[in-house]
C-alpha cells in the first residue's frame, strides 16, 4: 500500500532533522513536511538536506497545514496517510503497527494513544486535565470513547483521506476530527503507543492556553453535535 507520512511543521528546526531521520529508517514509506510558514531556519534545514517538504503561501495553523497534506496525498493516489508531528513527540517504530491495525482490522482512523497503558511521557497535569474533559465530551456528542483526543499521531485509510481533505477542522482540530469521523460513519480505534517529551523549541500551548483550549474545543464540540442533530431533524422532516 502507498503509504504517506505527513509532518506538519512549524518553527521546528531544533527537531526537524531527528524527526526526518527517523522516519527515514523505514525507508518504505513516503514523507512530506508541510511547512507553515515557519519563521525561523526550518526551511533551511530542509533545503540543505534535500527534503521533501511544501510551504504553505501563509500561516494557516495546524489545521490549515495537516489537510494541505491529505490534499497532497489526495492528488498523488496514496493509500494510507499518517499524521506525525514535527517537535519530535512521536515515535516512528509505531508507525507499522498502526498501518498493520488499520488494515487487518478495517479501521477507517487509528489514533495512537499515550494514556492507555501510560508508558513514556503523559504530558502536564493541567493538559491530562483539559485531555479528560475532551474526552467526557467527545463521549456524549458521539458515543466513542477516545483517551488521547490531542493526539496528533493518526493513521488514515484511503476514504478517511479524501473526508479530510475537504472536511477538517482548523484551529486544534485533532477532537473535532474525531466527532466528524465517527458521526460520518468512519470506524475509529486508539492503539497504545510511547511518546517523548519535546526536545527542543517552545509547545505553543501554554498554561492560558490550555484553558482556553479545554473551553474552546469542548463547546466547538457540543455545537458541532447539536449542528448535526439538528441537519437530522429537518432532514426527517423533509422526508
Amino acid at each position: 500500500m502507498k503509504t504517506l507520512i505527513i509532518i506538519p511543521a512549524y518553527n521546528e528546526e531544533k527537531n526537524i532533522e531527528n524527526v526526518v531521520n527517523s522516519i527515514m529508517k523505514y525507508p518504505k514509506y513516503d514523507y512530506i513536511i508541510v511547512n507553515d510558514c515557519s519563521k525561523d531556519k526550518t526551511v533551511d534545514i530542509c533545503k540543505k538536506n534535500n527534503y521533501n517538504y511544501i510551504s504553505l503561501p501563509s500561516n494557516l495553523g495546524i489545521g490549515g497545514g495537516v489537510q494541505a497534506g491529505y490534499l497532497f496525498a489526495v492528488e498523488r493516489g496514496y493509500d494510507i496517510t499518517v499524521q506525525f508531528d514535527g517537535d519530535g513527540q512521536h515515535n516512528a517504530e509505531y508507525i507499522e503497527k498502526m498501518i498493520n491495525t488499520l488494515q487487518n482490522e478495517q479501521f477507517d482512523m487509528v489514533i495512537g494513544s499515550r494514556f492507555i497503558e501510560k508508558n513514556g511521557f503523559q504530558s502536564s497535569g493541567m493538559r491530562r486535565l483539559g485531555i479528560n474533559l475532551i474526552r467526557f465530551v467527545i463521549k456524549g456528542c458521539c458515543n466513542k470513547d477516545i483517551t488521547d483526543a490531542t493526539s496528533g499521531f493518526r493513521a488514515c485509510s484511503k476514504r478517511m483521506t479524501e473526508f479530510f481533505s475537504t472536511n477538517y477542522a482548523q484551529d486544534y482540530p485533532e477532537p473535532e476530527a474525531i466527532v466528524s469521523a465517527v458521526l460520518s460513519g468512519y470506524n475509529v480505534k486508539e492503539i497504545p503507543v510511547v511518546m517523548n517529551e519535546r526536545s527542543g523549541g517552545i509547545s505553543s500551548i501554554n498554561l492560558t492556553r490550555s484553558i482556553y483550549y479545554m473551553i474552546k474545543v469542548s463547546l466547538s464540540l457540543m455545537i458541532y453535535r447539536l449542528s448535526i442533530r439538528k441537519r437530522e431533524e429537518v432532514r426527517i422532516y423533509e422526508h
